[in-house]
């Protein structure tokens, strides 16, 4: 019973940032699973990495003096992790999104409370898609080796590198818009070529109302070539993802 309270300051600590990063993460961090759903993954997670964790913790908080200042700095570098993994993560609902815009169905709207507001509703399925394939290939193992690892780049009682995270959000920003854009890349093509198409057949045709003729045709022809490359998109976007973290967190 005497180390019983160094054994709980320990835990704490390490719950700290396990259960921000588990706040944000992608899947976990959905607002379709209830707090204390999310507080007991939280805490069962903080229980499994315990054996792991918690000699690199443990040094720390030998000093009670440090304990507020601990908890800050873990929780701040806890909701840097998982942002910066949801940055990434939005590719998925980027893409969604262009192709929503190009087969013309950028008006079909439901409200996300993920993003705080309405967003597309192909960008919401392409979002949920994608991740049933990262949890299907085990993804999601590379999210939580991503804590594990974090212990080594960020050690506990040191101040979070702040600079280090602004500039690496800023460089998953750009990556993940390039991921959407390659990821949506035939729809993109498709749109060019149907416009273009379309504005050729005004230009011979002025007197044809070629809107409202085309659009059901663009719905049509762009919801069966995405339902075409849809596994491909989906796969890309994991394989991408496995990658950027086995890199990112190394």
């Amino acid at each position: 019973m005497l180390g019983f309270p160094l054994e709980a300051t320990t835990f704490l600590i390490l719950f700290c940032r396990v259960g921000a990063v588990l706040m944000l993460l992608p899947v976990f961090s959905e607002e379709a699973v209830p707090v204390r759903i999310r507080l007991l993954l939280a805490l069962g997670m903080s229980a499994a990495l315990w054996g792991i964790v918690s000699p690199k913790v443990g040094p720390a908080v030998a000093s009670d003096a440090a304990l507020p200042g601990l908890i800050i700095a873990e929780t701040l570098v806890g909701l840097a992790m998982g942002m910066i993994v949801r940055i990434m993560f939005q590719a998925a609902a980027m893409a969604g999104s262009i192709v929503s815009v190009q087969i013309g169905l950028s008006a079909a709207m439901l409200f996300d409370p993920g993003q705080g507001g309405h967003a597309a509703a192909l960008g919401k399925f392409v979002s949920v898609a994608a991740a049933l394939v990262c949890m299907g290939i085990g993804v999601h193992h590379l999210w939580i080796a991503s804590i594990v690892q974090s212990y080594s780049l960020f050690p506990v009682g040191g101040l979070p590198p702040g600079e280090d995270f602004a500039r690496l959000a800023v460089e998953v920003t750009g990556q993940s818009m390039a991921l959407a854009l390659s990821l949506a890349a035939p729809l993109l093509v498709y749109g060019i070529v149907f416009n273009v198409a379309l504005g050729l057949t005004a230009r011979m045709a002025p007197a044809i109302q070629v809107f409202f003729i085309a659009q059901p045709l663009n719905i049509m022809l762009g919801i069966a070539l995405f339902a075409i490359v849809l596994g491909t998109m989906l796969s890309t976007f994991a394989q991408a993802m496995a990658e950027w973290m086995q890199t990112t967190w190394t």
